[in-house]
């Protein structure tokens, strides 16, 4: 990859997340593998909403082309040019691409959530799956309200409307991070023949040299405290199973939770927002790990780095988390009884953790090193060689 040089774009939430991380990653892997690869950024915390809404409308704010060029030049530019977008709204939009291709650039675009034709993304109502928008058709979006204000479900169902197709038009290439999330972005519209699944990878410091599960002295969920994440399930679970419980998250639920917690008399704690210094000490003490997600997501670094730590994973059989953890980890979403009893089977065996745990790491290094990742993005801007 000596000729190339790459692009790699995203427009950052108000709330960070797993795209940002995902985003940094990307950009390591580049590195490690010598690509010249420079950064081009907006951050939707620092634009107004009026400013966001005229920007998602038109497309993508005005000065792309220049943006693109000077990222280029910053990068050091090579024969070929590739542009890697994640998330387009509301500032980069299909502009974003457009202006890459008349730079005679090569364009991909990563999809981590179903936000082509969804407002909110995860694709999710009155806890279940919707699949009611797809392609241009979003007016649900606007009969539900699911931007919880009105204007706003307006504006985002109008511009995904728009610019749908435009920004299929754009791209050359689509990525996707678990044959889970290729089957649903087919299913609203994004042609199968250019998308390609490139899983997410973890950094090499994320591997644990073996497993200390049978140490373990608690139960562990990372997430944000919001219902689609399933920590009451967890919660529940772990009261009728009498395993301690550390939840790592900030988020709206807390006082809730933490209220139930109470009312169950749980030995639950919640230590709060966790960086990941933080959160890699949880691990460090962790039995095991619970990931129960009732929303089914296109992949989880949760689930990710709970393998890389050697630790047992208890996941909701949603989305892509029994490709990434196996099918005989995870258990039916919401159901409490199912999940104590897999709790307390764990607990009560600290030889069956640890082997558990050497099972997972295994398969971290296997499927999600660096070095496969890297061999991944390899081939896929090779379809673009010249």
């Amino acid at each position: 990859m000596d000729a190339l040089t790459v692009i790699v774009a995203h427009n950052r939430y108000r709330q960070v997340g797993g795209e940002e991380r995902c985003v940094a990653l990307q950009l390591a892997a580049l590195r490690a593998a010598g690509v010249r690869c420079a950064l081009l950024e907006r951050d939707s915390a620092a634009l107004a909403r009026s400013a966001a809404a005229r920007a998602l409308l038109a497309g993508g704010e005005r000065g792309l082309a220049s943006a693109v060029a000077a990222a280029a030049a910053q990068a050091g530019r090579g024969r070929q040019l590739v542009v890697h977008a994640h998330n387009l709204l509301p500032a980069l939009g299909p502009r974003l691409l457009e202006s890459a291709r008349r730079l005679g650039a090569r364009t991909v675009l990563q999809l981590h959530n179903l936000r082509l034709s969804c407002s909110i993304g995860i694709a999710w109502r009155n806890g279940r799956v919707c699949q009611q928008c797809r392609e241009r058709f979003t007016l649900p979006a606007v009969l539900h309200d699911c931007r919880r204000s009105l204007p706003e479900s307006v504006v985002y169902a109008a511009a995904l409307a728009r610019h749908f197709r435009r920004t299929l038009a754009a791209v050359d290439r689509f990525v996707v991070p678990s044959a889970y999330a290729l089957a649903r972005v087919r299913a609203i519209g994004v042609p199968q023949e250019r998308v390609r699944v490139v899983s997410h990878y973890l950094p090499p410091d994320a591997f644990a040299s073996s497993s200390c599960a049978d140490t373990g002295r608690y139960a562990l969920v990372a997430a944000r405290l919001v219902p689609e994440k399933g920590v009451e399930w967890a919660l529940r679970a772990a009261s009728a199973a009498r395993v301690p419980l550390v939840i790592a998250g900030a988020g709206p639920e807390r006082a809730r939770l933490a209220a139930l917690a109470r009312e169950l008399g749980a030995d639950v704690r919640f230590s709060g927002w966790a960086s990941a210094d933080e959160l890699r000490r949880l691990r460090a003490e962790a039995a095991f790990v619970l990931v129960p997600s009732l929303v089914p997501e296109f992949a989880g670094y949760a689930a990710l780095e709970a393998l890389a730590a050697g630790l047992p994973v208890v996941a909701a059989r949603a989305g892509a988390l029994p490709e990434l953890v196996g099918d005989n980890s995870c258990v039916q979403p919401g159901a409490v009884d199912e999940l104590a009893e897999r709790m307390a089977l764990l607990w009560g065996d600290p030889a069956r953790r640890r082997a558990e745990g050497e099972r997972n790491l295994a398969r971290a290094r296997e499927h999600f090193a660096r070095e496969r990742y890297i061999d991944d993005i390899r081939a896929l801007y090779g379809e673009f060689a010249p």
